[in-house]
């Protein structure tokens, strides 16, 4: 009735024959359909054998199973809400089936675990590797309860008509819970995984997970991941979630409270089915695509310990002590500057009141000037009186003609320097004597002299050089700030991407010394930078106060700043210590995730201050012909662009390296010849025929030694290193490429200061207490930094799991380890070396210039 009332309301208006029909032929093919399904279940059921046992734990149970019959296992635990049991599913297949495996599917109350028998693992290039014997760790699902009891069943079943014996055995995991700080030990295979749970207890936060293995080999994985199901513990799997990273001997990662919702989680322990990705062997190739490749015995025996990382006490401390002992070098600074600014003011009272005071006093104050002799007057200090700039004129005339060695020296009275100060700067360019042809010719006749002095260079006006090396200036912030904000973005991204993916192995930190803070993973690393910061900006201000002390004395007319010592251009001194600031900025850059992509942010400026400082060293006695900045830096952007190159192609590359090595040793020639001659040579189409006249006219038609044996000794000494540093690079081929350039940069650097102290000593002139005390403290600091530099805690010229070898406890505050201190060190050490280069020749400010050596 039901079913003719639903028609006759719907279908009322609709043609009775054709409609009569479509209802019956629709119930009729239903019937139809449910009558086979059911005649279907029976044939299988009638075909299928399904047994279902009840299975006790720690029980191996030895059976057969073929296409016809099903087992299920039927067991039953009870699970504690304050205590957590593991239970692992052990499966061993006695008979060679790899074309219909056994199937094993374990039913738990909130998850499901399937694997098959034998397991197939795959590596690298599809390579196949069977496993018969398996052992997989159970996913406890959490209860609330105080103790509940829960099912769980294993079905066993397979497609092979053959029968296939395999064991089956289930065994409760008694040390499934990790304990702090206690050692626990085990082993692992590729096809026998193991996981353990650790809670957070109490109090902390913060916690290391310590891996360590006697051997080398098999490479594993360890991993980090929250309490779910299902675990992701196979080779092929692990990376899915969590974090994780590859292993040989040593594997450390830091693990957070606040990642971790549940105050606990899992440590995974993965063996890989190859030994590639932590810089093993590779294994052969098959000899066909599908065959598979026994892969041996591959148990590894791994100790896992879990231990409090540190507190935020630690951290408080950590950065007080950075901060504390750079902060202690600007109270240093201010000691001296007041101690300074002391003895100056007694030296003024002695020349305002000389009778006050015995004469033993009065030398003992005022010491001797270059010449040995007591000075004549406050000015020969850079001091000055109350009432004004005044001096005799006997003191200007012997000032102005003092030797006979005066090359192109000439008379100028302080009203005619004074009123050359008062000319507008755009009405004097420094290529003006350029320009001139008897100029030229007077740069020819002066700078070939066999004897040169820093008047002879030192010719040009110095409001004009001044300006050309405040352009060093400029430029270096220039290019900080377009190097330095990408580099920020891309770390950023870096770091990002390593708290995204959870991939360890992005990264190559010390992970046994790196505290996290926030999001960044070795904050430890960062703060270590701090004092090249500071201590740039502490070298920028005593500059600034260099140079306003500088220019005031210019003002007043002072005969000692215009005429003695060497020449004072501070635009150097201001680009070294901006490049030491960004060398501190952009290593902590480096560091946010270091690897070798991203080395080159770490060493591009120390490729700066090496050039900085070898120019600056250069210009002390060449103020006229030291390089322009835009030269200075396209020369260093060269260095960086075969930085770069080297770091993609150098790497066992012999055509990269031939072709590097020809362009260095042409360079160095270059560099030479430029230096031997003062600059005056062309590099034209007729260099090689002045080369070989040169050649004939010295060595073969007479034998006559080198009109400038000082310099000659140094390019000489410079192309034996260079020339053996470009044999090493090219016999030796070194991965670490940008390492390489950098110690050609300090290697030329050292000689030519360690040059420049030996002829300083042998022109007569003398190293002052301050500069002699900064030169000794520097060195002994660049020692013991050194020491800590070459202790490797990382190195990405190997794989990460080959780095983490060289990962080592914290050994400063239980916060910073060696590389930090090298970062304290090296900061100090180059922060004392600029003093040196800033301080070294103030005993030549009371010396004519006419009188100072060029070498």
């Amino acid at each position: 009735m039901m079913l003719r009332s639903c028609w006759k309301s719907r279908h009322k208006k609709s043609s009775g024959p054709a409609s009569c029909w479509i209802r019956p032929g629709l119930t009729a093919l239903l019937w139809l359909c449910v009558t086979q399904f059911i005649c279907g279940s029976e044939a299988v059921g009638e075909t299928k054998n399904v047994v279902q046992k009840d299975a006790e734990f720690d029980v191996t149970y030895n059976d057969t199973v073929t296409s016809e019959n099903q087992t299920i296992y039927a067991f039953n635990h009870t699970v504690s809400r304050n205590k957590t049991e593991g239970v692992r599913v052990s499966v061993d297949v006695l008979s060679q089936g790899f074309e219909s495996p056994i199937l094993f599917v374990v039913r738990q109350k909130q998850a499901v675990l399937s694997f098959q028998v034998p397991l197939i693992l795959r590596g690298l290039y599809q390579r196949k590797y069977p496993y018969n014997h398996l052992g997989r760790t159970l996913c406890q699902p959490p209860t609330r309860a105080a103790s509940e009891t829960q099912y769980f069943f294993v079905d066993v079943s397979t497609l092979s008509s053959q029968g296939t014996n395999y064991q089956l055995r289930v065994s409760r995991v008694e040390s499934f819970t990790l304990q702090t700080d206690k050692k626990f030990s085990f082993t692992a295979s590729p096809s026998q995984p193991q996981y353990f749970k650790y809670v957070f207890p109490d109090g902390v936060d913060t916690v290391i997970v310590k891996v360590n293995s006697d051997m080398t080999f098999p490479c594993s994985v360890m991993s980090v991941q929250d309490i779910q199901c299902p675990v992701y513990d196979l080779d092929n799997n692990v990376a899915f979630i969590g974090m994780y990273q590859t292993m040989t001997k040593k594997g450390a990662i830091t693990v957070q409270r606040k990642d971790f919702p549940s105050n606990s989680f899992y440590v995974v322990v993965v063996v890989k089915t190859e030994d590639e990705a932590c810089g093993g062997p590779l294994r052969f190739y098959p000899l066909r695509p599908d065959e598979l490749i026994d892969a041996g015995n591959r148990t590894k025996v791994i100790d896992v310990v879990v231990s409090p990382a540190i507190n935020s006490e630690v951290y408080v401390m950590g950065m007080l002590f950075c901060l504390g002992i750079f902060l202690s070098f600007y109270l240093l600074t201010l000691l001296v500057a007041c101690l300074e600014n002391r003895r100056m003011k007694k030296r003024r009272e002695v020349f305002l009141n000389p009778a006050d005071m015995s004469p033993a006093e009065t030398a003992s104050l005022l010491g001797k000037n270059g010449d040995g002799k007591t000075p004549a007057s406050p000015y020969e200090y850079g001091s000055f009186a109350d009432n004004g700039s005044t001096l005799s004129s006997e003191a200007i005339t012997d000032s102005a003609t003092s030797t006979d060695n005066n090359y192109g020296y000439m008379e100028r009275s302080l009203e005619s320097v004074g009123r050359s100060r008062q000319e507008s700067l755009s009405s004097v360019e420094e290529d003006d004597y350029d320009t001139l042809d008897d100029i030229d010719s007077d740069k020819n006749i002066v700078r070939t002299k066999k004897f040169l002095c820093v008047s002879d260079l030192a010719r040009k006006d110095k409001r004009i050089l001044s300006k050309k090396y405040q352009i060093y200036f400029w430029n270096i912030a220039t290019i900080a700030v377009f190097y330095a904000l990408p580099v920020i973005q891309l770390v950023i991204t870096y770091q990002t991407v390593v708290n995204v993916t959870g991939n360890q192995d992005i990264c190559f930190y010390n992970f046994l010394c790196a505290h996290p803070l926030g999001a960044l993973s070795a904050f430890n690393n960062l703060l270590s930078n701090l004092g090249y910061v500071m201590l740039g900006l502490l070298f920028l201000l005593i500059v600034l106060k260099r140079d306003i002390v500088h220019n005031r004395a210019l003002v007043r007319n002072d005969l000692n700043a215009l005429e003695c010592g060497i020449p004072k251009h501070f635009g150097l001194f201001y680009a070294m210590g901006t490049a030491l600031m960004m060398e501190g900025l952009l290593s902590a850059c480096y560091h946010v995730c270091p690897n070798y992509t991203n080395f080159q942010f770490d060493t591009s400026f120390m490729y700066m201050i090496a050039g900085l400082c070898m120019l600056k060293l250069y210009q002390k006695r060449h103020p006229d012909i030291n390089a322009s900045a835009y030269t200075a830096y396209a020369c260093l952007a060269a260095v960086i662009f075969f930085s770069v190159l080297g770091v993609v192609f150098g790497k066992g590359n012999m055509v990269f390296w031939i072709v590097f090595s020809v362009i260095h040793i042409l360079a160095t020639l270059l560099l030479s010849t430029q230096l031997y001659y003062m600059g005056r040579w062309r590099f034209d189409s007729g260099v090689l025929r002045r080369i070989v006249y040169v050649i004939y006219t010295d060595c073969i038609r007479q034998c006559s030694g080198p009109m400038y044996i000082d310099r000659m000794v140094l390019l000489v000494m410079g192309n034996i290193v260079n020339w053996s540093l470009a044999a090493y690079g090219l016999i030796e081929r070194p991965n670490d490429f940008a390492s390489y350039l950098l110690a050609i940069a300090i290697c030329n650097l050292l000689l030519y200061f360690a040059f420049y102290i030996i002829m300083k000593l042998r022109s007569g002139e003398r190293i002052k207490c301050l500069p002699l005390v900064c030169i000794l403290f520097t060195a002994v600091v660049w020692g013991f930094a050194l020491y800590f530099f070459f202790q490797g805690l990382s190195t990405w010229q190997k794989t990460p799991a080959e780095s983490r070898e060289h990962n080592r406890d914290c050994i400063l505050l239980s916060f910073f380890d060696d590389h930090d201190i090298w970062h304290f060190l090296s900061s100090i050490a180059m922060f004392g070396s600029f003093l040196v280069l800033l301080t070294m020749d103030d005993d030549l400010d009371t010396v004519q210039r006419d009188k100072i050596f060029v070498f």
